[in-house]
């Protein structure tokens, strides 16, 4: 018999088998929305093979986890304090008001997906932020809107009444731990929490988007995302796109334009669309006696400066190589750089977009998943084949996830050299 002030309370080994109960039904009940998603939009699955299916149920696992260790975190914080989670009255409370909220829009998304071809994003944010009665009203006489509450409450109650199960079979009487073993045991499942928070056991950045992308099928790829999760890394970049929105205060939009288009179009250009996409054209390049040629090898140098350069009239000689290169071929003086990072220059470079203020971070951001006019996307239907080399890990900034998204297929980097 324990003491009486032991009684009614739930040792430590006693919550954390409710927080492990909790992890795999969450997990569970979101694997049930990712199949929600697929079911109401076969037919953009058509085609896509069953192996990658499959693989983005896995895939998907990770970015689950991330939504799933960030609801627990309060609850893992709360298990410091001598009753841990107590009667668990309030614990079950907020796990069900998160896991509402994360059904609503699970059964909200497939709808979403069918329109936009995209999983939550910005977009949703921005429709209802600019009108959102028009958008209410759309939405209520467009969409089978009882169905889908009904069914947010059948997942809603559901997962109430799990938890209440859970709490049922794990509830025990025990001591309280003291408090030496109480603190380094709770600092350990904090560390696995937070772990699980970041989706990956790599080193560096957290997991991102592109690790969604798995295969070459985009639905799959698609699939592989967590809606909840895309939607507040949307909402967390507003922030950023908040700031970029000063610059186009600067210049008035009709002389903007006016300056773009001088700076981009050439005689033989024609636009087609002016009034909806402003540079829209098309070129009718002239003959040339040039062949295309064997290979087009594409080579990005990190702080490669002008100022380094002896072909570019500086008398440094730390770049004989280059100017040797320079004499050889064409040597553009007037090439600036993109942008002040990296990852700016790359997609700049590849994918052909430029840095624009609010989208520094491109590659990394929900926006950055559109497909733009790259060079892969380019020249692949002219015959060329695709290699990206990259000396060191490609999930930094984003890399592998982005390029194969932009139509790169083959990647060689740090462990494949």
């Amino acid at each position: 018999m324990f003491p009486l002030r032991f009684r009614g309370l739930q040792g430590l080994r006693s919550d954390l088998a409710f927080l492990a109960g909790y992890f795999l039904s969450f997990l569970l009940f979101q694997q049930a929305l990712r199949l929600l998603l697929w079911a109401r939009n076969l037919p953009l699955a058509e085609g896509t093979p069953a192996a990658d299916l499959a693989r983005a149920f896995l895939v998907g696992l990770r970015f689950d986890l991330i939504v799933t260790s960030l609801v627990a975190l309060p609850l893992v914080i709360a298990l410091f304090l001598p009753r841990g989670l107590g009667l668990r009255r309030w614990a079950r409370a907020w796990l069900g008001t998160a896991a509402a909220l994360v059904f609503f829009l699970g059964v909200t998304e497939p709808e979403f997906y069918h329109e936009f071809h995209a999983r939550l994003n910005s977009i949703a944010i921005q429709y209802l932020k600019e009108d959102p009665a028009t958008v209410t009203s759309m939405i209520w006489h467009g969409f089978p809107v009882v169905r889908y509450l009904l069914l947010w409450l059948a997942l809603t109650f559901c997962f109430i009444w799990v938890l209440r199960r859970l709490d049922q079979a794990t509830r025990r009487t025990e001591p309280i731990p003291a408090w030496w073993i109480r603190v380094p045991a709770v600092v350990l499942v904090l560390f696995l929490v937070a772990w699980g928070a970041r989706g990956t056991l790599r080193q560096g950045p957290p997991l991102r988007w592109g690790d969604a992308f798995h295969s070459q099928d985009l639905f799959a790829n698609h699939l592989a995302l967590n809606g909840t999760w895309s939607l507040w890394k949307a909402a967390f970049g507003k922030t950023r796109k908040e700031i970029g929105k000063k610059w186009l205060k600067t210049v008035a939009p009709d002389e903007a334009l006016a300056r773009t288009r001088r700076m981009l179009l050439v005689p033989d250009d024609r636009l087609l669309r002016a009034d909806t996409y402003p540079v829209l054209r098309r070129h009718h390049p002239r003959a040339s006696g040039i062949r295309r040629p064997r290979n087009l090898v594409v080579i990005v140098m990190e702080s490669f400066s002008a100022r380094f350069v002896g072909a570019l009239g500086q008398d440094h000689g730390i770049t004989p190589n280059f100017d040797r290169l320079a004499q050889e071929g064409l040597l553009f003086d007037h090439f600036f750089s993109s942008g002040t990072h990296t990852h700016q220059g790359m997609f700049a470079t590849l994918a052909c977009f430029p840095n624009l203020p609010g989208f520094e971070y491109l590659m990394q951001e929900p926006e950055g998943q559109h497909r733009f006019s790259g060079l892969a996307v380019l020249l692949k239907p002219r015959g060329f084949q695709d290699l990206y080399v990259y000396n060191g890990d490609f999930a930094w900034d984003n890399q592998q996830g982005f390029f194969r998204n932009q139509g790169m297929s083959r990647f060689v980097g740090r462990y494949e050299i």
